[in-house]
């Protein structure tokens, strides 16, 4: 089973979703809909993503709902 790492910080609206480790020789690209793409330097494999400006609801990411306080944060 894969694991994600998911970080949402309300105050600034990022939402940063890892499915590998981040790497220190990242390379970001920013894609449309202010959404960052992370890939390794050295493989270009994607390794993650961040969406700008990201409140619970936003469809720029379909399938992923966000939940605050005790619960899950991310239900797929």
């Amino acid at each position: 089973m894969a694991q994600i790492k998911v970080f949402y910080e309300p105050e600034t609206e990022l939402l940063t979703i890892f499915w590998k480790s981040p790497r220190p020789n990242q390379i970001a690209t920013e894609l449309e809909n202010d959404i960052i793409l992370f890939k390794d330097g050295d493989t270009h494999e994607p390794i993650g993503i961040e969406v700008l400006s990201y409140r619970p609801g936003d469809d720029r990411i379909s399938g992923i709902s966000l939940e605050l306080g005790q619960q899950n944060l991310v239900n797929t």
